[in-house]
C-alpha cells in the first residue's frame, strides 16, 4: 500500500513538472527560449519538443500508457542533458551544472518505472 501511494504522489509530482516545463518551452518563455538557442533550436523545435515533454507526462497517468510516457519523458531529459555536455561555449564547470540539474529528473522517471503504476495489476 505505501509503495503505491509513493508511485501515486511521484507520478503527480511528474505530472506537474511535466506539464510546467512543456508549457515553458511551447509558450516561448525566455528561458527556455535562451537555454535552447545555445543550442541552436529554434521556436518551432522548442515548441515540438514541449509538445512531446507534455504528451510523455500526460501518458505516465494511465496504465496502459505509463511505460510509453516515462520513455518519452526520459528521452527529453537525455535529449537537455546531451545538449548540456555537447555545449562548447560554456565551461566544464557550466556543462556539469547543467547536467546536475537534469539528473534528478531523469531519476525520477526511473525510479516511477521501478515502482509502476499504483493502478497496475503487477503490484502485490
Amino acid at each position: 500500500m505505501a509503495v503505491k501511494i509513493l508511485s501515486s504522489i511521484l507520478i503527480l509530482f511528474a505530472l506537474y513538472m511535466g506539464v510546467k516545463q512543456g508549457w515553458a518551452m511551447v509558450s516561448g518563455k525566455p528561458e527556455m527560449t535562451e537555454m535552447f538557442g545555445k543550442w541552436n533550436i529554434g521556436k518551432t523545435g522548442l515548441s515540438i519538443i514541449g509538445c512531446f515533454t507534455i504528451i510523455g507526462a500526460i501518458l505516465v497517468l494511465f496504465p496502459q500508457t505509463f511505460l510509453w510516457g516515462n520513455f518519452i519523458t526520459a528521452t527529453g531529459i537525455l535529449l537537455i542533458i546531451c545538449f548540456h555536455l555537447n555545449e562548447t561555449s560554456a565551461s566544464a564547470a557550466d556543462r556539469l551544472k547543467g547536467v546536475a540539474i537534469e539528473l534528478p529528473f531523469l531519476l525520477l522517471s526511473l525510479v516511477i518505472i521501478y515502482l509502476q503504476h499504483p493502478f497496475s495489476k503487477n503490484i502485490s
